[in-house]
């Protein structure tokens, strides 16, 4: 039973789970700006968040199988079902499960959070969707994540729905001015991807997988993550000067500078995909620092005016 529980553990990718995390943080952030924070809507979105976290990795898992692109030429960690401990079958059930847990998740959170029959609508459709993409990614005829279409996906979800999509379920107002934040969370998750690509670009070319890091080969792709980080960072930057805050305030979020830059120069020095491979978790920690140094410096601004 231990062995077990540690393989679908294993299976789920918790390494992975602060890029679900920090979407709803920051959404919820900006919602306490507005003092209208909920702890119970947090919670929630948060439970959600990690459950379509879950599905995408149990569904990248099973459709990489299926397709061979989890192979013994992959230089990532090995996956649950290349280790043959989880069989397709128990994985597409563990999918069913997840897909169903989500839903009920979902379902709770909307109808807790919505009283409009229009945004319940409206939610209720983006969740569908949100589904959809986590298991369209590398599963079926024609997943989107073998034609270059991860990081598009990544971007919306992970940014601009995880954020505005959290801060509205508890405002009930859709702020555009919040698309800033939302454009910085984004382009940090697709940085992610982006390390994870360039770790495989050489196995994913070969299978058939064409990424954003494919399509551009190792020297661009380096180039297009230094546009995703630089670009985040400014996101994140621009919306705390914009807010009419004590400058000092906003101070501590430099402090991604140094985590971000450190992360650029490694990546810009290498020329192997194998030594991109131990930076993968390097910038999921760039991310998450970056957005909860935002989050701090947002909530520390509005303390500032009680």
């Amino acid at each position: 039973m231990k062995n077990s529980v540690t393989i679908w553990l294993s299976a789920s990718r918790p390494k992975t789970l602060p890029l679900a995390l920090v979407s709803i943080l920051t959404g919820s952030a900006l919602a306490f700006a507005s003092g209208q924070f909920s702890w119970t809507i947090t919670f929630l979105s948060l439970i959600t968040a990690t459950l379509l976290q879950i599905l995408s990795n149990l569904a990248n898992d099973y459709g990489d199988a299926v397709k061979g692109t989890d192979n013994a030429q992959r230089l990532g960690p090995i996956r649950a079902l290349q280790t043959g401990k989880i069989n397709l079958t128990a994985m597409r059930n563990a999918i069913i499960i997840n897909v169903l847990l989500t839903l009920l998740a979902g379902l709770a959170l909307i109808f807790y959070a919505l009283d409009s029959l229009e945004s319940i609508l409206i939610f209720l459709l983006l969740g569908v969707l949100a589904i959809t993409a986590a298991i369209a990614y590398t599963v079926g005829n024609r997943p989107y994540g073998y034609v270059g279409l991860g990081d598009l996906s990544v971007f919306i979800f992970f940014g601009l729905l995880g954020v505005l999509g959290s801060c509205f379920l508890q405002t009930g107002k859709l702020d555009f001015s919040l698309i800033l934040p939302s454009i910085g969370c984004g382009l940090m998750a697709v940085a992610v991807l982006n390390v994870n690509n360039m770790r495989d670009i050489e196995n994913d070319a070969e299978c058939g997988k064409y990424t954003v890091a494919v399509r551009l080969g190792q020297e661009k792709a380096k180039k297009y993550h230094f546009v995703l980080l630089a670009g985040a960072i400014l996101a994140f930057g621009s919306y705390l000067l914009s807010q009419d805050k004590p400058l000092w305030i906003s101070l501590p979020f430099l402090l991604s500078l140094v985590v971000v830059i450190q992360h650029g120069k490694a990546v810009w020095k290498t020329s192997k995909p194998a030594q991109i491979a131990p930076m993968l978790p390097v910038i999921v920690k760039c991310s998450l620092i970056t957005n909860l140094l935002f989050v701090g410096v947002v909530i520390a601004q509005t303390l500032s005016m009680v």
